[in-house]
């Protein structure tokens, strides 16, 4: 298969989400599916509110319908492209129960914790159970090396950590206008080219896929956003960046080309332990995007910055991946 597959998958899954986001963001507002902000959140963010969400819909069918295009056109529907398409539309319903009933209650509460665990347990279960079904190895690789580790039946709670640190993660990295649609974006792009320079065609595409979706959506997402994604989009995002990483055996690389949704991960983790071990904040809020706000950097700033860290990681998440391998 030749590169320029992957530009028309990236074209393809673009033009759906730039056709399809002037036709949803007006049926949100008719719906008066607006987002509700926290008070406790930067006050800037007050002027956000009733800006429509479950923008994540718009990206998820964007996917889909590509996926769809790359079964039927380039090649048949691997197990490894359905499983794919499995993991992001299973995190993305979760996501969306999540903000339905954010919407409907009209405050920023969707879903317990608990039961957004359940869903995204039951969606991990399913993927490791597609695993078995396609006997994939319980190897993991160092970057970069040529080392190996067999982890046997460890590797079963391996994927189910990855799924739910990957979709909250990402989801957690998802609170200002474009943030998770520039470095998801950029992230994915990393994992495209990775995942084709070593043969894996299917998860190479898949992800070129959410890419162009991503790029389509950041069109209306940008600052000031016309829409917002929601855990729908972020949810689905955090899956299948996460479900890419293992069927493509770069369960550590994750690491490395998430760097950005790791750093807001971290910053969150630091923030909690510190204020209940000694009562003080290292941040002025988590997660971290949050805290160069409230120090005086504009959004659009802080936006722009972090792409550029994404870009970094992604560089030498390819680099590692590629030349050191």
């Amino acid at each position: 298969m030749e590169e320029w597959t992957l530009l028309i998958v990236l074209s393809l899954s673009f033009l759906f989400a730039v056709i399809l986001c002037p036709l949803f963001i007006p049926f949100l507002r008719r719906l008066k599916f607006g987002q509700s902000i926290r008070e406790e959140g930067p006050k800037s963010h007050q002027k956000k509110s009733g800006t429509p969400t479950m923008g994540g819909i718009v990206i998820v069918l964007s996917i889909l319908v590509t996926s769809l295009l790359i079964g039927f056109v380039f090649f048949e529907f691997t197990p490894e492209l359905l499983l794919l398409m499995l993991v992001t539309i299973g995190y993305g319903v979760v996501g969306f129960f999540d903000d339905y009933l954010k919407v409907a209650r009209k405050h920023n509460l969707g879903l317990t914790s608990k039961q957004k665990l359940v869903g995204q347990l039951i969606i991990a279960g399913l993927f490791y159970v597609g695993l078995l079904y396609i006997e994939l190895d319980t190897i993991v690789s160092i970057p970069g090396t040529d080392i190996g580790l067999d982890i046997g039946w460890f590797y079963a709670v391996l994927v189910v950590i990855m799924l739910l640190a990957g979709s909250n993660a990402v989801n957690l990295t998802d609170g200002l206008d474009g943030l998770l649609s520039g470095t998801g974006a950029i992230a994915f792009a990393a994992f495209a080219i990775l995942a084709w320079s070593t043969g894996f065609i299917d998860a190479a595409l898949f992800s070129t896929a959410i890419t162009g979706a991503l790029l389509g959506f950041l069109v209306f997402n940008a600052h000031p956003a016309k829409v917002f994604m929601g855990d729908t989009g972020s949810l689905a995002l955090g899956g299948a960046i996460a479900g890419i990483a293992i069927l493509t055996k770069m369960e550590l690389m994750l690491i490395i080309i998430g760097g950005v949704f790791v750093i807001e991960t971290l910053s969150v983790i630091i923030q909690v332990i510190s204020f209940k071990t000694t009562g003080k904040r290292v941040f002025k809020m988590s997660p971290l995007h949050h805290h160069y706000e409230l120090v005086g950097w504009s959004e659009w700033r802080v936006v722009v910055t972090f792409w550029l860290l994404g870009v970094v990681f992604a560089i030498m998440g390819i680099y590692i991946g590629v030349w050191l391998t």
